[in-house]
């Protein structure tokens, strides 16, 4: 167990209720309502503590610590875009000096943790973070990805999905599909640098997070970490309904819920029984143009098949003959049930 303002945190938990009720981030943000990327964070902060120092690279939690406000029970400092990786190093940097100096206690050592937006942690900032892990920086990052630039506009972004609409990927007669471009699979380019841990996160499944940032905290060097981030004003969804989508991308295999450790990779959670992904697609105005006026079946066809592909491989990969579910035939059947 481990002890922080006489609250004991087991190093792992089984269910909600063993979530500490203690609050690190605290209510009152500047933040949009349904913030999926709000919700992760408030768990993530309670996994790790208040003996932490935030870096935060501009994006939409720029404006959760203004001065001479904040939200945390903790440090914060900003930076521009490409360089929280940089910030980070001088504060880990420092920490150590002091510790080396008798200054400051190991046991009373502080975390330093960047919290960034997918636009950074894809495109902007992802040769300072290439570099951070390279140095072997001890650190945590936490990438909150609502798969666009969601702070200037709701703008295309390395993480925007295929066929999504953005800000610039309006769907209209000349490309009625939105988006023409795959995700970057952030994931898989983090993994082949080897970092000492790596994963995904939802805010629809709170234990899965904070087990894994339990886990993390006994690697020294990158610990990294990114969110699936329900954007209600960007995805066009009620803001009640962010945890309800979150766990849609899970159910229907689009979000994949999986750790590596130093790259060797592994499924903290795979889905029972798939959900078609048009369930997840259907009510997100951002896929609207999917469906009408005109029900674009080629574009439909091409996201359920990526995912398909993708399960069929890691079942192939991670589970045994016996626990393989059929993919291609449930989603076979399922495609010939479907009504135009």
């Amino acid at each position: 167990m481990r002890l922080y303002k006489n609250i004991e945190i087991p190093m792992t938990i089984k269910s909600i209720k063993d979530i500490p009720c203690e609050e690190i981030l605290f209510p009152g943000t500047p933040a949009c309502a349904g913030c999926g990327g709000l919700l992760a964070l408030r768990h993530c902060m309670k996994a790790l503590g208040n003996k932490t120092v935030i870096v935060n690279a501009a994006g939409c939690f720029t404006l959760l610590s203004v001065y001479p406000f904040t939200p945390f029970a903790n440090s914060w400092l900003y930076t521009a875009m490409a360089c929280a990786p940089a910030g980070a190093q001088g504060i880990r940097d420092a920490l150590d000096i002091l510790i080396r100096k008798g200054r400051l206690d190991a046991q009373e050592d502080v975390k330093v943790i960047v919290l960034t937006g997918d636009g950074v942690a894809y495109d902007i900032g992802l040769a300072s973070t290439s570099g951070a892990i390279h140095r072997n920086l001890d650190f945590y990052y936490i990438c909150s990805d609502n798969e666009a630039y969601g702070n200037t506009g709701f703008q295309w972004s390395g993480a925007t999905p295929f066929a999504s609409k953005t800000a610039t990927t309006t769907p209209g007669s000349a490309n009625p599909t939105g988006s023409q471009l795959i995700k970057k699979d952030l994931f898989e380019i983090w993994r082949s640098h080897k970092p000492p841990y790596l994963a995904t996160i939802s805010p629809s499944h709170p234990v899965d997070l904070i087990n894994k940032f339990k886990k993390a905290e006994q690697f020294k060097g990158p610990k990294l970490f990114i969110n699936l981030s329900p954007c209600p004003p960007g995805w066009s969804i009620d803001a009640s309904y962010s945890v309800k989508f979150a766990k849609l991308a899970i159910d229907t295999g689009i979000w994949t819920l999986k750790e590596a450790v130093y790259g060797d990779l592994k499924h903290t959670f795979i889905p029972g029984r798939f959900k078609p992904v048009e369930e997840y697609l259907r009510e997100q105005g951002r896929f609207a143009h999917l469906f009408k006026p005109v029900r674009q079946e080629a574009a439909l066809r091409k996201i359920q098949e990526m995912v398909d592909r993708y399960w069929k491989e890691v079942q192939e990969r991670e589970l045994p003959p016996e626990k393989r579910l059929p993919i291609r035939e449930v989603i076979t059947q399922r495609h010939r049930g479907t009504k135009n």
